[in-house]
Formats: C-alpha cells, sequence, structure tokens
C-alpha cells in the first residue's frame, strides 16, 4: 500500500494560540510587579542601618562628644574642681595661657619623645621587613617584640625603675665594659633620653604589627617578578614595599607625633616630672589637681587637643594619600 498523500496540505497546528493572545511575548515585556505589602515593607526599612550604629553612636556622643563640650566648657570658667559653683571668666584662662611662656617650655621635653617616635618607627620597619619572608623562629621574634606592647604602662615604669636606679641592671652590664655608674633618672641631660628609649622598647612592636599587616597583604607576585629580573632585597623593599605600605607608615607618624604631645605613664610613674622631665599632660594634672585650677588645666587640655589636629591635618594635606590623589 502507497502512503496517503498530503503534499499540498498544511498539517494543523498543535495546540493554537486564541487570537486574542500573541503566540510569544519577549521576556522584557513581562514584568511581574512584587505585591503591595512588600514594597511597603522595602520602604520601611531605611532605619534598619541606624538600628545597627545606635549603640556604637550613643557610645561615641557620651564618652567622646559630651566630655570635650564639657571640656570647652569648663575652659571657659574659673573653678577649682570642687565647689559647686564656678565663675565664668571668658577666654581669660587661654590669654593666661599664651602670655605666661612657661607653660609651653614642656613641649621641648616632646623634642626627645618625637625622635624616640622615629628610631621606633625605623626599628619596627627593619623588624617588620626581616619576619616578613621566611626567616627562622619568625613568629617567636614577633611575638617577643610584640610582648611589651601588652604590659601595663605603670609595670613598665615599676620595673624600669630598677632598671635605671644607680648600681642597677643597666650600670651592672655598664661595668662589664668598663663604664661607670650613671643617674639616668636623676640628671636633667639624661632623664629624657632614657624615659624616651622606655617608650621606644614598649610600643615598637605595635607599628612592627601594623607592618607587618601591610606588608604581607603586597601580592606575592611582585616579589616573584623582582627576583625574576634581579632585585635585591633592598631593591625589593624601596620600590614594593615602601610604596605599598604608605598608608599605614602615614598612620605611624600621625600616632607617633600625637603620642609625643601626650607622653603621660611612663615620666609620671618613674620622675613625676622631676628633673626637667614634665611633659604638658603632667603639667596640666598639676594644674588641676595639686593647683586646683581646673579652668585653666581644662584650656590646656583644649589647646593640647586642638594642636594635634591641627598636626594631623598639616600631615594629611601635605602627604595625602594615593586614592586621595588619583580622585
Amino acid at each position: 500500500m502507497s502512503a496517503p498523500r498530503t503534499a499540498g496540505r498544511t498539517p494543523p497546528a498543535r495546540n493554537p494560540a486564541p487570537p486574542d493572545v500573541p503566540a510569544a511575548l519577549p521576556r522584557k515585556a513581562v514584568r511581574h510587579k512584587p505585591p503591595a505589602r512588600a514594597r511597603r515593607g522595602r520602604g520601611n526599612r531605611w532605619f534598619t542601618p541606624w538600628l545597627y550604629l545606635a549603640v556604637p553612636l550613643a557610645f561615641l556622643v557620651t564618652f567622646t562628644c559630651v566630655p570635650v563640650v564639657s571640656l570647652f566648657s569648663y575652659s571657659l570658667t574659673d573653678w577649682d574642681g570642687l565647689s559647686p559653683t564656678s565663675t565664668y571668666v571668658g577666654l581669660d584662662n587661654y590669654t593666661e595661657l599664651f602670655t605666661r611662656p612657661q607653660l609651653f617650655r614642656v613641649f621641648w621635653v616632646s623634642l626627645f619623645y618625637l625622635a624616640g617616635s622615629a628610631v621606633q618607627i625605623g626599628l619596627a620597619l627593619y623588624f617588620a621587613t626581616v619576619l616578613s619572608f621566611h626567616t627562622r623562629l619568625r613568629n617567636l621574634f614577633k611575638g617577643i617584640l610584640f610582648f611589651p606592647y601588652l604590659i601595663n604602662g605603670v609595670a613598665i615604669g615599676f620595673v624600669f625603675l630598677y632598671f635605671f636606679q644607680p648600681g642597677g641592671t643597666l650600670d651592672t652590664v655598664l661595668h662589664w665594659f668598663g663604664a661607670g655608674p650613671h643617674l639616668w633618672l636623676g640628671d636633667p641631660d639624661l632623664v629624657n633620653t632614657s624615659l624616651a628609649g622606655v617608650s621606644v622598647w614598649r610600643f615598637m612592636g605595635l607599628n612592627m604589627v601594623l607592618f607587618i599587616g601591610a606588608i604581607q597583604s603586597i601580592p606575592p607576585e611582585l616579589y616573584e617578578a623582582a627576583a625574576l629580573d634581579g632585585a635585591s632585597r633592598w631593591q625589593q623593599f624601596r620600590h614594593i614595599i615602601a610604596p605599598s605600605i604608605r598608608p599605614i607608615l602615614s598612620l605611624s607618624v600621625i600616632l607617633a607625633v600625637s603620642g609625643a604631645l601626650s607622653v603621660f605613664e611612663i615620666p609620671y610613674v618613674m620622675t613625676g616630672g622631676a628633673n626637667n622631665s614634665q611633659t604638658f599632660v603632667i603639667q596640666t594634672i598639676k594644674l588641676a589637681f595639686n593647683f586646683n585650677k581646673t579652668g585653666l588645666a581644662s584650656a590646656a587640655a583644649v589647646v593640647l587637643l586642638v594642636l594635634v589636629l591641627l598636626i594631623t591635618w598639616l600631615q594629611r594635606a601635605l602627604f595625602p594619600d594615593e586614592k586621595a590623589e588619583r580622585s
């Protein structure tokens, strides 16, 4: 039997579409609108980030903004810190502060700590660079160098009191090399150098950890390419490490300057500000609690705050980050 003839006939379409509905629509034309309830819920979620920020903002306002405002208000009064009333004097405390040069002579002591901070940053950068490469017992050395930062400053002060005392540890070691004993904390020419050395020993570990974190964030492909080109360790540091850790180095400089201006606990514990070792903060504490001039001390604290902010702004303006330069 031969097959039935179907030539010239069009087979019937399967599942024909109704005439009022198109057979196919582009996907972009089909849009599903969310329900009205979902749209209302999405619009009411604008306050969700503020719920997470509420507690940090509350702490910031309570422990930073309110004390700063209170400090400035105290600086405009003549108050002894004990009486329930105070006398408003306006800017008289600032006038007295700037017309008494002896109140600003203590900033010369900060130069010793600023020089110590430069040594501290240099040593921290050296140890961070060495310990970032494959060095034997590098984790042990990291722990040893970072450990002083974990010790309380008061405890460090008492430990170094015995270290610097006449006939103490330092004099004993120097005696082995034929050097005589010195009054490390009693000689005005040596006391600030000794105290700055204690600060270097204590805070070097913090800068070292910051530098190590920045160095380890550098892609290892850069080191491999430099090694293939025959670059030495110094050339890798100069052309790869130094430019890459510039933001952290800038942060360390800001912390060093602000720390040098506001040194307190180590000289206060070890000498109490005697023998020309009095810093600006120690002088402010004595004005408030020894001489009962809380208004004048508050004015000094405001001046110190403004000075630190001004130096920070100048440093950021003179040495901006790469991102700021590109923008």
